[in-house]
């Protein structure tokens, strides 16, 4: 495995990444942007990779311990590296587990209803959908291998009540996100993101809590570019770790 260390979230975070494998991308910032930065308990990060979504809400809400959560075991090892990289070592810690798998989660350590925050960019594809890649790392990151609803059920099962999920998907995926997501959360609130002005949102930030009765929100869309192909100043400082995501 070629391994390459790179800045990411304005050079505020180190990550250690394979050069051939999935890449960290600006899915990752968006999703992390969603923590709440008085966040002082625990932040789980689902399906974390190499770990970029979980370190930057750990930068982002600096009271908050982080547990990555990572069913590959090269990926795993790449984010307990990472966590060494950031100093984080006391708030952060990698968990090598299946998070489909109620056993499993349980005897790498998770205890369920813990997580005061959830965050997860679950795979975006089902099954015969797209065209896999040949490459196992980005085969696992961008083709589910379970209905989405189970990926959602897991992650409840870690989140206490009243507890924060957020997650990003394809735009065109809301109705089966939100149907994956009925009666399990109140309080949504929908971020459509748009790569640029007057287009169409590409992907949806989604955010909520457990147990609460509160009516869903359509928010004005993010735009991330524009015209010219300049950063939006949202969507930069977003980027940058500078500011939160606009729920």
């Amino acid at each position: 495995m070629a391994v390459r260390i790179s800045g990411f979230l304005g050079g505020r975070l180190q990550l250690a990444q394979d050069e051939r494998g999935h890449r960290v991308g600006l899915d990752a910032a968006l999703l992390a942007a969603a923590t709440p930065s008085a966040t002082a308990g625990l932040i789980l990060d689902l399906g974390s990779g190499v770990g970029a979504v979980g370190l930057c809400a750990a930068r982002l809400a600096p009271k908050a311990r982080v547990g990555l959560v990572e069913i590959s075991p090269a990926l795993h090892v790449l984010a307990t590296e990472n966590i060494r990289l950031n100093g984080l070592e006391a708030r952060a810690q990698a968990f090598a587990a299946n998070l489909l798998d109620d056993e499993a989660r349980r005897t790498a350590g998770l205890v369920d209803e813990a997580a005061q925050v959830v965050l997860t960019n679950p795979p975006h594809h089902a099954p015969g959908t797209v065209r896999t890649s040949p490459d196992a790392a980005k085969a696992l990151a961008h083709v589910a291998s379970a209905p989405l609803e189970d990926w959602i059920r897991a992650a409840m099962s870690l989140l206490a009540p009243g507890g924060l999920f957020a997650m990003i998907h394809r735009a065109d995926a809301l109705a089966d996100c939100l149907a994956a997501l009925e009666r399990r959360l109140g309080a949504l609130a929908i971020l459509p993101v748009s790569p640029r002005d007057g287009a169409a949102a590409t992907r949806i930030l989604i955010r909520g809590v457990k147990g609460s009765k509160a009516p869903l929100t359509l928010l004005p869309p993010l735009v991330l570019h524009h015209a010219n192909g300049a950063y939006a100043p949202l969507a930069d400082a977003i980027l940058r770790g500078l500011r939160p995501a606009p729920f």
